[in-house]
C-alpha cells in the first residue's frame, strides 16, 4: 500500500502534466488567490497526486500550468531510522514572515529535470498561508523543510532553479535536454 492510498481517494485526483523550462508560464509571478473554494481544493488535491506521481517534494501552481500562489509540500517525517510517514502541507498564498541563518542544499525541480545545483538559502524560515479550509495556518521550518518552502515560493514569484547560473550554462543545459529527447 502507498503512502498516497491512505491519505486520498485517489479516483477524485487526477495527474496533471508538469510545465517544464523554458516554458513562459514558469517566469510569471502567480496571482494571489481571494478565497481558497472547492476548485482551489481540488488543485491543491491534483497538485498533491502529480507530485507523489513524480517523486518530488513539493510542486506549486505554476509548474501545473496555472498562475495561482498555490503550493503542496510533502518532505515526509522521519519517525525511526528508515521508515517515513507523509506530511502533507497544501498552501494558498504561502509567504516567507521571517528567516533566520544559512543552509546549503542541493536542489532539483521538476521544471527543470537533469538539472542539480547547490543553492544557499536560509537555514529556518516562518511560513504563513492559508489552508484548504481556508484557515490561516503557520508552519516553522527547518532543513529539507525549509529549502522546500523557498524553493516553491519562489516558483510562485516567476524564479527557477536554473536562474541561478550563466546564459551559458543555461544554454548548455537546453542543448543536454534537446539531445535527450532526441535519443
Amino acid at each position: 500500500m502507498s503512502i498516497r492510498s491512505i491519505c486520498y481517494d485517489l479516483d477524485k485526483m487526477a495527474k496533471l502534466k508538469v510545465i517544464t523550462y523554458p516554458n513562459p508560464i514558469l517566469a510569471k509571478v502567480a496571482k494571489p488567490i481571494n478565497k481558497v473554494t472547492p476548485e482551489i481544493v481540488k488543485l491543491m488535491d491534483d497538485m498533491a497526486e502529480t507530485m507523489y506521481a513524480e517523486s518530488g517534494v513539493g510542486l506549486a501552481a505554476p509548474q501545473v500550468g496555472i498562475s495561482k500562489r498555490v503550493i503542496v509540500i510533502d518532505v515526509g517525517v522521519e519517525l525511526m531510522e528508515g521508515v517515513r510517514k507523509s506530511y502533507l502541507i497544501q498552501l494558498a498564498n504561502p509567504e516567507i514572515v521571517s528567516s533566520e541563518g544559512v543552509i546549503e542544499w542541493e536542489e532539483g525541480c521538476l521544471s527543470v529535470p537533469e538539472f542539480r545545483l547547490k543553492v544557499k538559502r536560509k537555514a529556518k524560515v516562518v511560513v504563513r498561508g492559508i489552508d484548504k479550509k481556508n484557515k490561516e495556518v503557520e508552519y516553522i521550518a527547518e532543513c529539507l523543510l525549509s529549502v522546500a518552502f523557498q524553493h516553491e515560493i519562489d516558483h510562485l514569484d516567476g524564479k527557477l532553479l536554473i536562474d541561478r547560473v550563466s546564459k551559458a550554462e543555461k544554454d548548455k543545459y537546453l542543448e543536454l535536454i534537446q539531445k535527450m529527447a532526441i535519443l
